[in-house]
Formats: C-alpha cells, structure tokens, sequence
C-alpha cells in the first residue's frame, strides 16, 4: 500500500510542504500518480536507513569562541554613533563647518 504525504508526515513528524519541497528536489523517493505524491514503505525505510551510515566523526567538534572581540567591536561602534543629550557627533560638526 502506498503512502500519502499526509501518512509521511505524520511518520516522519515533517510537514507536508517539507515533503512536498524534498520531492521537488529529488531528496525523498516518491511516484507521482496523475499529479498525487505517493511513497513506498519500502522505499522510505530503505531511505531512511541510508543516513544510519553516516559517521559523527566526520563532523568537528563545535569550538567556543569568546565574544570579548565582538562586544569590543560592538561598544566601538556605538561610541562612534550615539553621543550624549543634545551634543552633536564629530560627524555632524564637520558637515556644519566645526561649530
């Protein structure tokens, strides 16, 4: 029996706009039936199975960066943009002849 996106996505716990997308772009196996996606059990477990092979180990480990560079850059920025009440930034003394 084959199974309808609603069935998949409840199987795969994806919506059915993600089925519908991965069978556009040839990621899931499906059979179109006069315009209606249908899947095979088979051909779904079959799938699924093929991502069990891939390893952990290719992936690095997640290195954490201290954000001290960016907040240092961040504080930068906003000195050079915010200035007190009422005084005017060096920008705007130069546009106004340095007054």
């Amino acid at each position: 029996m084959l199974l309808t996106v609603k069935d998949l996505s409840a199987w795969l716990n994806v919506k059915p706009s993600t089925l519908y997308l991965w069978a556009a772009q040839g990621k899931v196996p499906c059979r179109k039936i006069h315009g209606v996606l249908r899947f095979e059990p088979d051909a779904i477990t079959s799938w699924l199975c093929s991502f069990d092979s891939v390893s952990t180990k290719t992936i690095p480990p997640l290195i954490r960066h201290s954000n001290r560079g960016a907040d240092q850059l961040v504080e930068a920025a906003k000195r050079a943009v915010y200035t007190p009440d009422r005084e005017k930034s060096d920008k705007d003394r130069a546009q106004q002849g340095g007054n």
